[in-house]
């Protein structure tokens, strides 16, 4: 099955460490098109930060080189390729293994790999030495109507059919031009149920 693509991306900058954070903030704004939750982006941005993180400290060992940034956008899914030309991975099922880095001295983690992993729906490593790094990954969004919570309207109280006084909610929001805080009301009374 072909999916359509929405929209695509390519980002090529040098690798500092400095452009890490302008990465993220360029998927986390690419992404928005498809109206993510706070969680999903970052998520997003943290693999991203990962994925770019890797290609300059490990790739590239601080030395100058370009990282390429390419992300493409479907109806529901972000697919996102960090590649480099450096040194490359020489064992790749080692490297994704948790804790494992070959820069200790820089205090570094070895939790990129499953940081990535655990955050993205979908992950693949393909790297040859000497010739560079391509981490693939991508994440469904989920729609709105995905993840609909019930909740006690503050416009009309509680109510036996739920449904109807959402409809309800949802129409004087359209019309007042409200649907976003309505949909926020709804995230924060749900974390607000699960607390008590």
């Amino acid at each position: 099955m072909n999916k359509k693509i929405k929209n695509e991306m390519k980002i090529e900058f040098a690798s500092k460490s400095t452009n890490e954070a302008f990465a993220r903030i360029a998927v986390a704004a690419f992404v928005s098109q498809l109206d993510p939750t706070i969680e999903e982006i970052a998520d997003i941005k943290t693999s991203v930060s990962e994925a770019v993180t890797n290609s300059i400290i490990h790739a590239y060992q601080n030395k100058d080189g370009i990282v390429t940034l390419r992300a493409i956008l479907y109806d529901d899914e972000i697919e996102i390729e960090v590649s480099d030309t450096g040194s490359g991975i020489e064992n790749i099922e080692e490297a994704k293994k948790p804790l494992f880095t070959t820069k200790g001295n820089l205090e570094r983690s070895g939790m990129g790999f499953t940081i990535m992993e655990n955050f993205m729906d979908e992950l693949k490593v393909e790297s040859i030495v000497g010739l560079g790094t391509k981490i693939s990954m991508s994440k469904k969004i989920k729609k709105e109507n995905d993840e609909l919570i019930p909740i006690i309207s503050p416009f009309y109280g509680p109510s036996e059919n739920m449904k109807d006084e959402e409809q309800k909610e949802t129409n004087i929001a359209k019309k007042s031009g409200q649907q976003k805080i309505i949909k926020l009301r709804r995230k924060e009374n749900s974390i607000g149920n699960r607390r008590t």
